[in-house]
């Protein structure tokens, strides 16, 4: 009985103009909040609804599957992420674009020291999708290409002889101090910094050189 009041009460507020005007902002800050810390299996919709407070017609309506609820967390993601935290902190680190692909790393390591560090999105997706004809794994692959073509002009700025390689080579370098952050070491990103400047002086003696 007090259930069907419940579900009742929740239908009629989901008839308030101001409340549907909302649900679908509330729905994917619930997403953003639960997948970013517990990832994408094991979070279902029935969770999600109920920490958004709407029906789950209301879910339906403004997302046709938990896909594509998953790929709107994941555009949501880059933009908070990606470029409302990794690049504005990287250029307010770096004094000059010269410094902006070493400054990455020192973003990072403050990250990782965080007591709310949950990883990266994007890596946890590809770890749990396994098909990669799905648009969730190709969503996670296209977010993950943004960041390296960041890093890309980060290398470029930095001199370097040919920044494409060096864009895949410093993003194998921060994915794989992710991983080892999640593992519990707060100092990969420190650790990692060394071999980006190793690998960015190089580049720069080619360049030099040529």
């Amino acid at each position: 009985m007090a259930d069907g009041k419940a579900a009742a009460s929740r239908e009629a507020a989901e008839r308030d103009p101001l409340r549907v005007e909302g649900a679908r902002e509330r729905l994917l800050e619930a997403a953003y909040g639960l997948f970013s810390r517990h990832g994408i299996h094991s979070v279902g919709i029935d969770r999600i609804i109920a920490e958004a407070e709407v029906a789950k017609a209301t879910l339906y309506h403004h997302f046709p599957s938990k896909e594509a609820l998953v790929i709107a967390f994941l555009d949501l993601r880059e933009a908070r992420w990606t470029h409302g935290w990794m690049c504005a902190e990287v250029e307010r680190r770096a004094a000059v674009p010269q410094e902006r692909a070493l400054a990455v790393f020192d973003a990072y390591d403050d990250w990782f020291h965080r007591p709310d560090y949950e990883g990266c999105s994007f890596i946890n997706t590809l770890l749990e999708i396994n098909d990669r004809a799905s648009a969730v794994y190709r969503a996670a692959v296209h977010h993950l290409a943004v960041i390296r073509e960041l890093l890309v002009g980060y290398a470029e700025d930095a001199g370097a002889s040919n920044p494409e390689e060096v864009g895949h080579q410093l993003q194998i370098l921060l994915m794989g101090s992710i991983v080892a952050a999640g593992r519990g070491d707060t100092e990969a990103a420190l650790r990692a910094r060394p071999l980006a400047a190793s690998l960015l002086a190089g580049e720069r003696r080619q360049h030099q050189g040529a």
